[in-house]
């Protein structure tokens, strides 16, 4: 995996105040902000940038975040006199994009790493976690559809009865795609326990041994979304059974928990110097009961048919990162066209803060949208999964990459890929088939073009 878990690092940022590290004039001013910005402020000395980033910003301008001498203190020491006068010139405008540009990081970040020092509000960070990972140009997420490590399916059979395992159940260039992301969040589509029964009257119930957490490592996956429709499928001992593996194994997951406070609570990345936000839920069943919603006292998903209590937690995470991706499980199985219940639901995501939503549960390929400047991939369908002991037929699947630009734009693409004899490869772009899977998608979308390198971009 490529994070480490934040802890108090108080010390550190405690000793950078003390020696400070700031940024010479010349790199201050060779930053590129924004083209056709209003008139700057003019800053006469530190006292003064000070007291205008205190009194003159927008609540915009300083992410919504109760900031006072003390944290514009840690930012001079660790920046420099030139730098915090450089933000106090543009403390007028709207963006907060300037302390990213001029620090590195952005204002959310600051603010965290702030509160970590003196302790303030860390309540409302404990599920934070730090790329121990250097960012070289765009900060790249990848996701995936519906994954399945059950016990008595054709692919985790398959898997099984191969020299190198899992790395044998994708193509190598995949592989590295997806273990050199800066995120890779992957649909657990199956709990993990040994014990419980399978709930009566459901058509497919899927669970895997505990021990087989460690695949998902091996992958590099950095988050698990388990709000979907199999993560109870092995009522209460075997949904509780999955939450205490993915705990012991320090693994990530969102959408589900102990309760509604852990299973509604967003995830926190801090990567690049940004901070972005997870947040996961599941429309399904929408009929049915098999799968239990997390309430105040028991452990369940987090389910967003009717979205007011989901949106509440969208808005929370908007409040405290720079982006906030929704990763849901909706729609209708086999069903490539996406309903107006999807689109309902995306535009209550949208209006509550959503950057991008991933859509998942259908088993096949939905296309993408744009709501705005929202892309929207309906479904990603299945990525390496079966139902039986059979081997399905070959599939096209694929993954949703983001892709955030030292600029701050999202940049969304898609990788086609193919699921055939127990291997999900990545196709080239000279392939037949992943032509073919781009015109399929284009021909289905309204609002958005992808062009043959993946690049997604509204009509």
């Amino acid at each position: 995996m490529k994070r480490c878990n934040i802890c108090f690092f108080g010390f550190s940022l405690i000793f950078s105040l003390l020696v400070g590290c700031g940024k010479s004039t010349t790199e201050v001013s060779n930053i590129n902000l924004e083209e056709d910005v209003p008139q700057r402020i003019e800053i006469v000395d530190l006292s003064d940038a000070w007291d205008t980033i205190l009194n003159n910003s927008t609540l915009n301008f300083i992410g919504g975040h109760p900031i006072d001498e003390s944290f514009l203190a840690m930012v001079t020491a660790n920046y420099g006199d030139e730098v915090i006068e450089e933000i106090a010139s543009y403390a007028n405008f709207d963006s907060p994009e300037v302390w990213y540009q001029l620090t590195g990081k952005s204002i959310h970040v600051l603010w965290y790493e702030y509160c970590n020092m003196t302790g303030l509000q860390s309540y409302a960070y404990d599920k934070t976690y730090l790329m121990d990972k250097e960012v070289d140009g765009d900060i790249v997420l990848d996701f995936t559809g519906d994954v399945s490590f059950a016990e008595g399916i054709a692919t985790t059979s398959y898997m099984d009865q191969q020299l190198g395992g899992i790395y044998d159940c994708f193509s190598e260039d995949l592989l590295l795609d997806m273990q050199s992301a800066d995120i890779l969040m992957i649909n657990n589509e199956f709990s993990y326990t040994d014990r419980g029964t399978a709930l009566e009257g459901k058509a497919y119930t899927f669970r895997a041994n505990p021990n087989r957490v460690a695949l998902m490592e091996d992958l590099g996956a950095d988050v698990l979304g388990i709000a979907n429709n199999h993560v109870y499928d092995y009522d209460e001992v075997g949904f509780m059974d999955t939450i205490n593996t993915l705990k012991e194994a320090n693994m990530p997951y969102v959408g589900a928990g102990v309760n509604l406070d852990e299973a509604s609570k967003p995830l926190y990345y801090i990567v690049g110097g940004r901070k972005i936000a997870i947040v996961a839920a599941t429309q399904i069943e929408r009929t049915l009961n098999y799968t239990k919603e997390a309430t105040p006292v028991s452990g369940g998903v987090m389910k967003c048919l009717h979205p007011e209590l989901f949106c509440e937690t969208i808005k929370e995470a908007k409040s405290n990162a720079d982006y906030v991706i929704v990763f849901v499980h909706w729609g209708t199985e086999g069903n490539a066209n996406y309903g107006a219940d999807q689109t309902a639901l995306a535009s209550a995501f949208v209006q509550a803060g959503a950057d991008a939503i991933i859509g998942g549960h259908t088993h096949c390929l939905q296309t993408v949208e744009y709501m705005g400047d929202v892309p929207i991939f309906y479904s990603l369908g299945n990525y390496w999964f079966s139902t039986t002991g059979n081997m399905p037929a070959g599939y096209d699947t694929g993954l949703a990459q983001l892709r955030i630009t030292p600029e701050g734009q999202i940049e969304a693409y898609f990788v086609p890929c193919y699921f055939e004899a127990g291997v999900t490869s990545k196709l080239s772009s000279e392939d037949l088939r992943y032509t073919s899977i781009i015109d399929s998608l284009n021909l289905m979308s309204t609002t958005a073009t992808i062009d043959k390198n993946g690049h997604i971009s509204k009509k």
